[in-house]
């Protein structure tokens, strides 16, 4: 073996250029599935890290549209969800990890001669911050349950309010005015950039849902009286003076309650985000939210759902298959170079035989066998194919890093796929080798002697 290695590699030194040139379409084709690779790792992960800015197993509960005189109001049109559901979906339904309600709010924040109005005003609970895995503070602290329960003046504010407001001064126990209403920032949120959708996620106020919900611009004013009762006595003088301890604040009767009815507090949900502990947990999970939502809301057998539920695991699931189908598609352009390369080899090695059939000839006439040239000339091509792949591997590796300096996109390196192009390289030198070594073996070796 050892001296089919030598006879190999001298018949390779012969013609240098012709070797160089014959690994020419190896090295492009290594080089180009390296590079392609990297740039579908890194775009994978780039994305999974965007993702996972969003949040892990994560479920949204909303309201569901209204239709009323064939007219949609929309998403959100329904008036159905409360803070009790939120607390029943957190005790009764196995599998969560968190709940935070949610009330949306819009408005201008003003600060001294500045001013600024945010993508969004949230009103939650601090569980949200674990639920989009904002993590630590830059700056401050979390509001409290304390402060949900009292509806304090209170919010966290994000990076793009932070820097239209307050530029490099810390926000921190500011007073930043809503409409009338004026709130001390607690918190700073960490930087998270846009998420895959395309969203500032930095651009948003969160504060207390009861501070929203009751004191901003959150809050859906339903106006609710009690039933009136029917009036069958009349006044009379006792009535009037009456005997006994006078009330200092008399109750009002049934008539003046209908005749001046007032606003109720009616507090209701825009949103419910829910954390499951796993992802084998959020199917079962979807299950139990629906029927559960369902016998709360007394829906009947056969009416659809007054609540929406979305899983943001769809979209982790949705950017994978898109990714990994670009890459497949990327990967395969890249294989065809592999291909054209083999067949490149091979057209060399025939042309390579036809040269040296007097010189095979010869071996055969002083002893050597049809095993011994076979192998002999498989492993010219597998010597090529395997230095070709080693300099497309490093090819591809640089290609890569210039691609990421030029053109900002991501690469990571894979080490698995280095190794499998380089195996894929000596594979293709046997392959498409074979055929021109079992064609040199097979040469009677009288014949071959004759040959000019």
């Amino acid at each position: 073996m050892h001296r089919t290695l030598q006879t190999s590699l001298r018949g390779l030194r012969r013609n240098l250029m012709r070797s160089a040139l014959t690994c020419l379409g190896i090295v492009i084709g290594i080089a180009s599935v390296i590079a392609m690779v990297e740039i579908g790792q890194g775009t994978s992960h780039q994305m999974q890290e965007g993702i996972a800015k969003l949040g892990a197993n994560v479920l949204q509960v909303d309201p569901s549209d209204a239709v009323k005189a064939g007219v949609s109001s929309g998403s959100g049109g329904r008036v159905t969800l409360t803070p009790m559901d939120a607390d029943a979906i957190r005790t009764e339904c196995g599998g969560v990890k968190w709940v935070a309600p949610g009330i949306d709010g819009r408005g201008q924040l003003v600060y001294g001669n500045k001013n600024y109005a945010p993508h969004k005003i949230l009103g939650t609970t601090s569980d949200y911050l674990r639920i989009r895995n904002w993590g630590e503070l830059a700056e401050g602290a979390e509001f409290t349950d304390d402060d949900v329960q009292r509806s304090a003046l209170v919010c966290i504010i994000g990076e793009v309010p932070k820097e239209a407001l307050f530029g490099k001064e810390s926000p921190i126990g500011k007073d930043v005015r809503v409409g009338s209403v004026t709130m001390r920032v607690v918190g700073l949120l960490p930087k998270k950039g846009a998420s895959v959708t395309g969203q500032d996620q930095d651009d948003i106020v969160i504060a207390p849902w009861t501070t929203v919900k009751y004191r901003l611009s959150g809050q859906r004013s339903q106006t609710q009286a009690p039933a009136a009762a029917v009036q069958t006595s009349v006044n009379s003088l006792d009535d009037l003076y009456p005997s006994g301890k006078v009330q200092l604040y008399p109750t009002k009767t049934n008539a003046q309650i209908a005749d001046s009815p007032m606003s109720a507090r009616f507090a209701d949900l825009d949103d419910i985000y829910i954390t499951a502990a796993s992802a084998q947990d959020i199917e079962p999970l979807k299950s139990q939210i629906t029927r559960l939502l369902r016998e709360r809301h007394r829906t009947p057998d056969g009416e659809e759902d007054d609540f929406r539920l979305r899983d943001w695991t769809e979209i982790t699931q949705t950017a994978a298959s898109t990714t990994t189908l670009m890459t497949n598609l990327l990967l395969s352009v890249a294989l065809i170079s592999l291909v054209v390369g083999g067949v490149g080899i091979m057209n060399i090695m025939l042309v390579s035989v036809t040269e040296r059939t007097r010189e095979i000839g010869l071996r055969m006439a002083v002893g050597a066998r049809g095993r011994d040239v076979l192998r002999q000339f498989l492993l010219e091509s597998a010597i090529l194919c395997f230095a070709g792949g080693i300099v497309g591997v490093g090819l591809g590796r640089i290609a890569s890093i210039a691609i990421t300096a030029v053109l900002g996109w991501p690469t990571l390196p894979s080490i698995p796929a280095i190794l499998a192009a380089v195996g894929v390289s000596a594979g293709v030198g046997i392959v498409f080798g074979y055929y021109p070594a079992w064609k040199a073996s097979r040469l009677d070796p009288i014949e071959a002697l004759r040959h000019e």
